[in-house]
């Protein structure tokens, strides 16, 4: 017994630890040895040359490839599932980062504690709190949205001339050079005052022209376009969605023919004979900033059916710049996007001339377009959409903790009823999910990352927690929220929300597809050293990769079953106090992540990437594993505030439940039924121990968010607060703080109210008794007046005439009680 336990014991350890074959059989072998000479029970000479036999196959490369992996390779060779071009250039687009320690199933807590924490640099701190100041207090959403469906001329022409265009652009060529995350906290900080302001400024410096040039473009038309785009000379925009080709981009119809022709330069106004150049049709939609722009990035096929250029004919989706003004080409037509007023809109052109010079990089990168664009994309995914959710959380948690301590229903304020409480804690804890999230994203794009699989985990995973939180504000808000009207600062952005749902790769896609989808591949230690083996028919890499994939899988399976059966509490972690237990089921749930997406791959081969249903919870799990992570990273960052720890406790529990539930799911739809069975007993032994952040934990979260404090200031800090208490917004803080300050003197109004100290009805009239009683101060008096009227102003609604078209701008004078 003594020695089956021994042996037990030591496969642990050396699966636990990824032992390497030759410390596995020196092991077992001294095992076999101490059982025949220490314990006097004697092993058999066929036993040993079993063994030995084993060991050989094992450890002698030359035996092994033709004994087993070679066979192995055979096989794979045949099964493994064609990639089309457009999918190996997607999966070798970017890079891993944070994500494969994720995948590992050993995450290096110390590797992620020594990122560099993201900061800003004196020059973008000054342009926070200047320029970007400025352009937020010029902008009215209501006016901008309403009234005039486009920005102010005005606001407009400061966006230019202040450089907004050009953070990404070098300063070489005039631009600011901003890093991703001043990039970012600059977007964010706009979005938290008007959407269409947001995206007409994060366009031009997300993909498009100016991403696309600075990466691919050739000198002559580096030095003629950014310094252009950067002062907004330019304004560029990017085609590449079709009606016929939204989600699957790559199948555009857009084409280009290669051909001789003429043209005239409207830059210049040359005129060019005879010139090798492409005639190209073109048919977009939902075009951002294709209404007003001034220089038209565009995406389409390009053939050379006459071999001009060569014996290839279909060279392959291309990138061109062309001038708006240019002979041909369709645009200044808009759509009406979701209610918003960001320039939005379609192009086209039939048969329209360009030179090849136009094309982005030129000649040479012909037929590079899809490559440029998806390795271009991890950056502006990982910075746009997920920047405008951080705001969005941001704006719901500053004005919904304030609405929710000011309005008040049944004598209480209504943040106090358990049910708002509730909600509100997921306003907080989702705004705190995603801006920890992007915050680490944007730490690894400034360390020179191109994290493809992260920028699609941030795109889905923000833009449906901003989708959760303005739902969530919508409800606690009521009526506040429901009248349009210059007073109500949430219906437009509840409005916008299917916007970032669908664009930048649609979430359902998103899902379903790309985020398992690439980390399979790309984050896996094994998988694409095995796939590119295959490819090359190199079976020495192949037998490397695979008998590396063979240890990982026993040791995931070893791993998952002790870190299971004891609840992770003998894992390390970095930290100790309250946080140490996360890091401990983190280590848990990566190795039995690991284990599931190996089984995944094991039991349905090729099949898994149309198992989207599967293939989806496999990439909530590795998401919900970044999130917690980041999650704790943010934590470190601000000092592992105590004021943050139940916020980061809601946070991170979710996270886990949430990761939990992806699996739980996983393994009841797995087809494979006798292992789904034997995985759920590894991976549960004592069934889905983990729970949701208690009720307790959220009603600390949603009371911060009421009271000036800590936790508040972190999670709404580089919000725009208008300082005026005319602002719809601006007034809450104004109120906040002025009913807190009055609340002793209301409770003793409220106290002679039951003693029968009034004879007055109306709460006005009984605070002029009482001041006239000498019951409360004049102090008192006036303080109680500003802050009724103040929460008056926060809780009123707009109005208009039967024409909705004039705004009744005295309604707080028609105070009747």
């Amino acid at each position: 017994m003594f020695a089956a336990v021994l042996l037990i014991a030591l496969i642990g350890a050396l699966a636990y630890y990824r032992a390497p074959v030759l410390a596995w059989t020196v092991v077992l072998a001294a095992w076999f040895a101490a059982l025949q000479f220490a314990f006097g029970c004697p092993v058999s000479v066929a036993v040993w040359s079993v063994a030995a036999v084993f060991a050989a196959v094992l450890n002698i490369l030359p035996l092994r490839r033709a004994v087993f992996t070679g066979p192995v390779f055979g096989i794979f060779k045949k099964i493994t599932p064609a990639m089309s071009q457009t999918e190996q250039e997607a999966i070798n687009a970017g890079t891993v980062w944070w994500d494969r320690d994720l995948f590992s199933g050993k995450p290096d807590y110390q590797r992620l504690l020594s990122f560099p924490d993201a900061k800003l640099n004196a020059e973008e701190q000054a342009f926070l709190d200047g320029p970007t100041e400025q352009l937020c207090s010029m902008i009215d959403d209501w006016k901008i949205t309403h009234e005039l469906k486009d920005l102010p001329p005005e606001v407009w022409q400061f966006i230019k001339d202040n450089g907004f265009l050009g953070m990404i652009v070098k300063k070489k060529y005039g631009g600011l050079e901003f890093s991703n995350y001043a990039h970012a906290k600059v977007v964010t900080k706009i979005a938290t005052r008007g959407g269409t302001a947001a995206v007409s400024v994060m366009v031009p410096n997300s993909l498009g022209p100016g991403e696309l040039l600075q990466h691919y473009g050739t000198e002559a038309q580096k030095d003629y376009y950014l310094p252009r785009l950067a002062k907004g000379v330019e304004v560029p925009c990017f085609a590449l969605t079709s009606p016929y080709a939204g989600s699957d981009a790559g199948s555009i119809p857009d084409y280009g023919i290669v051909c001789r022709g003429s043209y005239t330069d409207p830059r210049s106004g040359e005129h060019h004979e005879n010139v090798l150049g492409l005639r190209v049709s073109w048919e977009k939609r939902w075009i951002t900033l294709a209404p007003v722009a001034t220089i038209l990035g565009l995406a389409f096929k390009m053939y050379d059916p006459d071999h001009l250029l060569g014996d290839k004919e279909e060279i392959g989706i291309t990138c061109a710049l062309v001038p708006t003004e240019h002979e041909g080409v369709c645009i200044g037509r808009r759509h009406f996007p979701g209610g918003a007023a960001f320039m939005n809109g379609p192009t086209w052109g039939k048969d329209v001339f360009i030179p090849l010079e136009w094309i982005i990089g030129g000649r040479e990168f012909a037929g590079q377009g899809w490559r440029m664009l998806v390795e271009c994309l991890s950056v502006g995914r990982c910075i746009s959409l997920p920047a405008m959710s951080v705001a969005c959380g941001k704006v719901t948690t500053f004005t919904t903790g304030a609405y929710a301590r000011i309005r008040d229903q049944f004598g209480l304020p209504i943040g106090k009823f358990e049910g708002v409480d509730e909600a509100m804690a997921r306003i907080g804890g989702y705004t705190y999910q995603m801006e920890a999230s992007q915050d680490l994203a944007l730490t690894g794009l400034d360390m020179g990352e191109k994290p493809s699989v992260l920028s699609a985990v941030l795109k889905y995973h923000n833009t449906e927690r901003m989708r959760k939180t303005i739902n969530d504000a919508m409800d606690i808000h009521g009526g506040k929220a429901v009248v349009l009207g210059p007073r109500n600062y949430l219906a437009r952005a509840y409005q916008s929300i299917p916007i970032g749902i669908t664009v930048e790769g649609a979430n359902i896609l998103t899902r379903s597809m790309i985020i398992y989808g690439q980390g399979a591949i790309r984050c896996h230690p094994f998988v694409l050293r095995e796939m590119k083996a295959a490819m090359a028919n190199d079976g020495a890499e192949f037998d490397r990769a695979i008998t590396g994939h063979i240890n990982f899988v026993i040791s995931n399976i070893f791993r998952s079953l002790w870190l299971g059966l004891t609840g992770a509490r003998f894992a390390g972690a970095p930290r100790g106090g309250e946080t140490a237990r996360y890091y401990k089921q983190i280590t848990r749930f990566s190795s039995a992540f690991a284990l599931l997406s190996d089984m995944a791959m094991f039991s349905l081969g090729g099949s898994l990437k149309f198992r989207e249903k599967l293939s989806a919870r496999l990439g909530d799990m590795l998401s919900n594993l970044y999130i917690a992570t980041a999650c704790l990273k943010r934590f470190e960052r601000e000092g592992a505030q105590k004021e943050d720890l139940a916020v980061l406790r809601w946070a991170v529990e979710n996270a886990l439940f949430d990761l939990q539930a992806a699996m739980d799911g996983f393994l009841a739809n797995l087809p494979s039924r006798g292992l789904a069975v034997v995985l759920r007993k590894i991976i549960f032994p004592w069934g889905l121990t983990l729970k949701p952040a208690s009720d307790r934990i959220g009603t600390k979260v949603a009371r911060a968010m009421m009271e000036p404090g800590g936790m508040r200031e972190r999670l709404t800090r580089g919000m725009y607060v208008p300082p005026s208490e005319e602002d719809a917004v601006g007034v809450l803080q104004h109120a906040l703080t002025a009913i807190l300050a009055t609340e002793p003197v209301e409770q003793k109004l409220r106290k002679l109210a039951r003693d029968g100290k009034f004879q007055a009805i109306t709460a006005k009239e009984r605070l002029e008794e009482a001041l006239r009683a000498g019951l409360v101060t004049q102090a008192e008096f006036d303080a109680v007046a500003r802050a009724r009227k103040l929460k008056r102003d926060v809780i009123m609604v707009d109005d208009f005439d039967m024409a909705l078209e004039r705004h009744d701008d005295a309604l707080l004078q028609r105070h009747i009680f």
